[in-house]
């Protein structure tokens, strides 16, 4: 007697999760394009209409992932801020890896590439990534770099530019792992403490120097 079930015999209601997390590998393997839906239900272990029994299509494959496996780590971040009461240059550092360990140490680290690959293409699945991910998630360092400079703790800056200067190298340390040269040997951690260092001292305030306070006023 096999003791082992298959894995279409398992809770009906395991299967969605599957399916998507079945969709994502190819995704990265094969792109969007070239992954056909029969493909999708063998990896995941399926009859090849199961995936239609749970989604209209491909696209409503991808909408879901997004919704199902990466948004849950940006509400993570969001709950975080919350209830967050340190400093912005601490809250700052835990979202960046609290981004890291949700996305950028699973195979969610995938859809940076997917979306670079495939945007041209694929223009409607390009945007919903954009309106259900990097929109908010734009907003959660948004709300970050105005509070501290509100705070006083960070000067003054260009708010909209420094969000996409601080997000850019986190998502290239994403790409980096699907290279099998160069910069994926990088040490993910020592990177983004790097970064962080790096952006907070140019975000902080510098202190006045001594010389400029024992300068007599004019």
């Amino acid at each position: 007697m096999d003791l082992c079930p298959k894995r279409w015999s398992r809770r009906k209601e395991a299967r969605p999760h599957e399916i998507l997390e079945a969709a994502l590998e190819l995704f990265a393997e094969k792109g969007y394009a070239a992954t056909r839906i029969d493909e999708i239900a063998a990896r995941a272990g399926v009859t090849r209409g199961t995936p239609y029994l749970y989604f209209a299509g491909k696209e409503e494959i991808f909408k879901a992932l997004i919704q199902e496996l990466l948004l849950p780590a940006l509400d993570e971040a969001e709950a975080m801020l919350d209830g967050f009461e340190g400093s912005a240059a601490e809250r700052l550092r835990r979202i960046v890896h609290v981004w890291w360990q949700s996305m950028g140490e699973t195979r969610l680290s995938a859809l940076p590439k997917l979306m670079v690959a495939e945007a041209g293409n694929f223009p409607e699945v390009a945007k919903l990534y954009n309106d259900l991910f990097i929109v908010r998630g734009e907003a959660i360092f948004r709300q970050v770099i105005e509070a501290g400079v509100a705070s006083g703790e960070f000067r003054t800056v260009d708010v909209e530019y420094a969000l996409h200067v601080l997000c850019a190298p986190v998502v290239m340390a994403m790409l980096t792992r699907y290279m099998p040269y160069g910069h994926a040997a990088l040490d993910p951690l020592r990177y983004l403490d790097c970064l962080l260092d790096l952006m907070l001292h140019g975000l902080q305030q510098c202190p006045q120097s001594a010389e400029s306070k024992e300068k007599p006023d004019a």
